[in-house]
């Protein structure tokens, strides 16, 4: 027993330091550290705990075990430390706002950018937006292809990690920097602070189950100074550190097939019923995995039952030789899953695994109706949490409120430097922006970012609302993309205002359940629908429906006039004409994702569905795959 004793401590001291030396160097400062005895001990008593009264920890091995108590320790203590930070600076919110822009603007003073707006001189906001133009991703392209052809010190004073691509979510996907300021504040200012108001919402989740984390390794190119290109997100290789704490094993991520890839998620998942959270960037994601686990549980169960990988799965030997040496026969596990699959599909997940806790995805924006369409079905009975509002420019907020319906997001004032287009003024030459101290609660703004990796005054195109303040801080709901609008006439239907007439038509229509969805102005169709007043062509995917009535497809249009006073005018008018709803087969959006993916060279770790179409080829697509 001394022996074993004397194993933990080479495991857990170790590791106690070395996960709390990076935090401190993450932090850059060296505030007061947790006392070492107390934190091995906790290590000790855990391993201890996990061994006498047999928790929840199958298939664990003790290292393993104690990485993950340390982990939940060191980011908890820094979680409750950034959360006191993050407090202090809603007090204060002009004062650190001003430091934030200012900080930004001294690092890169000597770029050839900083030199050409004369940043050393700036002293205050207000010179800032006197001398500095609000800008566009144009604005900043051809600097970034000098970049990334190898010139230095242009915009940033650093050289790039990675040439991070954007979403494309609203038109072509942009190319934009990324470093290690834009990393570290991510997760001290986002993680840890998530993560704090996570255990404190749901103390389960600081247990010592494991995470089905549903990502994806991404294929990244090199530019010509060999700088990466590809998404700035989380993947297998920056999580490389933590990848025990999940049930995915490492070499499943060696396997280039996305199919594949979550296949091998579901099976390593469905071996363990003790998963206590399922995790991915977006709910999106999440979804598809279901999708795929209805349509392949026979295959994987049967593959737990003989304890084999199925040969289906195109694996290099290697892979497949380490894969299959974590697996053994289970029979009794087999037994339990086909019969929980056997029940049905709806709330499939608790069942499954009896102690999930928690779903941990954003479902806000266009993640709306498959977080809606999770809790529904097969996540039914499992709390949801989303927890950042983040993009490719960096952190922009965090949800404090795990446990409310209402996805709300208080912005980090030490993040980014942040201005405020009223929507009113969004198509004006020189519109005139707000600070956070000025905005006004249920008013619609355009975000306009100064971040940590060149971009300054910044339209990133989300429009949302502020619906409180915490202190001084405003509290936003994302709306919607100012690319994602439909206007054939200028009547600006937005993302968020469709999406609730579609809803209201759907529940209108007996047994249908809305799976995905998205439209086209009927000019980038030209000639392929014929002659007629410019409309809307909508795609819809439905369960429990196989075909539309035309008074079913009329209620949709009479929705949105209900919900757009502007649409209903123009319809009265006949200035737009009818809406054309288009009914198409089942599994055709998951294949337009595939597609939008190869086009756009786009991570699934990052993808989201456009819902307007402004690519030809797409809506063409999805015409050829109309059933009704």
């Amino acid at each position: 027993m001394l022996q074993m004793s004397s194993s933990w401590f080479r495991v857990a001291l170790p590791l106690c330091f070395a996960v709390l030396s990076v935090a401190l160097t993450i932090s850059g400062k060296t505030p007061a550290m947790p006392p070492p005895l107390p934190a091995v001990i906790g290590v000790c008593s855990v391993a201890g705990m996990a061994l006498i009264l047999k928790i929840k920890v199958e298939n664990r091995t003790l290292s393993s075990l104690l990485s993950q108590h340390v982990a939940v320790k060191v980011v908890g203590w820094l979680g409750r430390r950034q959360r006191r930070k993050l407090e202090a600076d809603t007090l204060k919110v002009k004062e650190i706002q001003q430091e934030t822009l200012l900080k930004r603007l001294r690092k890169n003073a000597d770029t050839y950018y900083g030199r050409q707006y004369d940043f050393s001189s700036i002293k205050d906001i207000k010179e800032f937006q006197a001398c500095h133009p609000i800008t566009t991703y144009t604005h900043y392209q051809d600097l970034i292809n000098r970049i990334a052809a190898g010139e230095e010190k242009l915009i940033i004073a650093e050289k790039p990690l990675i040439l991070a691509m954007t979403s494309g979510t609203s038109g072509s996907s942009a190319m934009l920097l990324s470093t290690k300021d834009t990393n570290t504040e991510f997760f001290l200012q986002g993680v840890t602070v998530c993560l704090d108001a996570m255990q404190k919402a749901f103390p389960e989740t600081k247990s010592l189950q494991r995470t089905t984390k549903f990502f994806y390794a991404p294929t990244f190119r090199q530019s010509e100074a060999r700088i990466p290109i590809g998404p700035n997100s989380s993947t297998p290789a920056s999580s490389r550190h933590i990848l025990n704490l999940y049930t995915t094993p490492a070499p499943a991520f060696e396997v280039p097939s996305e199919k594949d890839t979550l296949y091998l998620h579901l099976l390593f998942a469905l071996k363990d019923p003790n998963v206590g959270t399922l995790e991915s960037n977006f709910a999106s994601t999440v979804f598809y995995a279901f999708s795929a686990l209805q349509e392949r549980w026979q295959e994987l169960v049967e593959d737990i039952e003989r304890g084999n990988i199925s040969t289906a799965l195109s694996l290099e030997p290697k892979v497949r030789a380490k894969l299959e040496a974590l697996m053994k026969p289970d029979p009794q596990r087999a037994a339990q899953l086909r019969a929980h699959f056997q029940d049905g599909f709806r709330g499939i997940a608790k069942r499954l695994w009896p102690h999930l806790n928690l779903v941990l995805a954003v479902d806000s924006g266009s993640n709306q109706i498959y977080g809606e369409m999770l809790r529904e079905s097969y996540c039914k009975g499992v709390p949801f949490y989303s927890p950042f509002y983040a993009a490719t420019e960096g952190l922009i907020g965090v949800n404090l409120w795990p446990q409310e319906s209402e996805r709300r997001y208080l912005l980090c004032p030490r993040s980014m430097f942040c201005e405020f287009l009223p929507e009113s003024s969004l198509d004006e030459e020189a519109p005139h922006t707000l600070l956070m101290e000025e905005v006004k609660e249920g008013e619609n703004y355009e975000l306009l970012v100064t971040n940590a990796s060149g971009l300054y005054r910044y339209r990133i195109g989300d429009i949302v609302k502020v619906v409180g303040f915490h202190n001084q801080c405003p509290i936003v709901e994302f709306q919607y993309r100012r690319g994602q609008m439909l206007n054939v006439r200028g009547e600006k239907v937005s993302e968020a205002l469709f999406l609730s007439a579609l809803k209201k038509a759907v529940a209108q229509w007996p047994g249908a359940q809305l799976v995905d969805y998205c439209c086209a102005e009927s000019g980038i169709l030209g000639d392929t629908i014929g002659g007629s007043d410019p409309h809307y062509q909508v795609f819809l995917e439905l369960k429990g429906v196989r075909r539309l009535t035309e008074e079913q497809r009329h209620k949709l249009d009479i929705s949105l006039q209900q919900d757009s006073a502007v649409y209903k005018s123009f319809r009265i008018k006949g200035s737009i004409g009818p809406m054309r709803v288009q009914l198409v087969a089942e599994g055709a959006f998951n294949k337009l994702r595939k597609q939008m993916m190869a086009y756009s060279s786009t991570s699934p770790n990052t993808f989201k569905m456009q819902r307007v179409l402004r690519r030809k080829e797409y809506a063409e697509f999805l015409l050829g795959k109309t059933i009704s």
